[in-house]
């Protein structure tokens, strides 16, 4: 869906969850009590289990006839991109319509305008493709070396979230994933040094994905072995 587009803009909502109002049998569940007395909500408070689907939901009705042409929407942020100036003055003044009629409104000091790259979700998203963020590479490098499942939890959740961009990932990760598994103790070899260090030199060095060609043939690279399963769509 971004394929062809140069340039990119980029919106943060304010206070999006206090937006939506409570359902009136809901907002007994959300009282809360303090010295000066009780309180209830009644708009959507931060931390509920199910504010963000409901969140993203809402976002993604009120923002249905944009979807799939001109943005992308995570949550409170919001990525437009065009294939030129012209075009993409044309999508801000739609989403900002949409935007102000449903009473959405925008962080001042976080919106981005058309720009030739964009950072958006961790990563660098330009014309010739998506890449991972710089100071999210800066951060693996320094990452020390999992003490515990917590730490090791931590680390294999910022390397997963970028693993489309590494070849052989679930290859790579299997020593540290198995350390995760219900009652295995927590022992540390050179096998799971070495995963943790190949992943940190891997995410630095990460492909740069670049966008769909409609126009040029779809190749499926699939491999197995004893331990995994994988495939990739690529284009030649």
């Amino acid at each position: 869906m971004l394929r062809g587009a140069t340039v990119f803009s980029k919106l943060d909502l304010r206070s999006g969850y206090w937006l939506i109002r409570m359902a009136d049998n809901s907002i007994h569940k959300i009282a809360f009590q303090t010295r000066y007395g009780s309180y209830e909500y009644l708009v959507m408070p931060f931390g509920l289990t199910n504010a963000p689907a409901t969140f993203q939901a809402e976002m993604n009705h009120i923002l249905c006839p944009l979807l799939e042409e001109c943005i992308v929407v995570y949550l409170d942020d919001i990525l437009i991109y065009s294939r030129d100036m012209h075009q993409h003055v044309q999508h801000l003044r739609r989403v900002f319509d949409i935007l102000r009629r449903e009473r959405f409104y925008v962080k001042l000091s976080k919106r981005e305008f058309a720009l030739e790259k964009v950072q958006f979700l961790g990563h660098m998203v330009r014309a010739q493709g998506v890449h991972v963020d710089p100071k999210k590479i800066k951060a693996v490098r320094t990452w020390k070396t999992p003490e515990n499942v917590t730490e090791l939890q931590q680390f294999l959740g910022f390397a997963n979230y970028y693993n489309r961009f590494v070849p052989q990932y679930a290859k790579i990760a299997t020593p540290l994933t198995n350390l995760l598994k219900k009652n295995t103790p927590y022992k540390w070899d050179p096998r799971h040094q070495e995963a943790v260090e190949q992943l940190k030199q891997a995410l630095p060095s990460a492909l740069v994905l670049m966008l769909p060609d409609p126009k040029r043939d779809y190749v499926i690279e699939a491999d197995a072995s004893d331990q995994a399963v994988g495939a990739v769509l690529m284009q030649d």
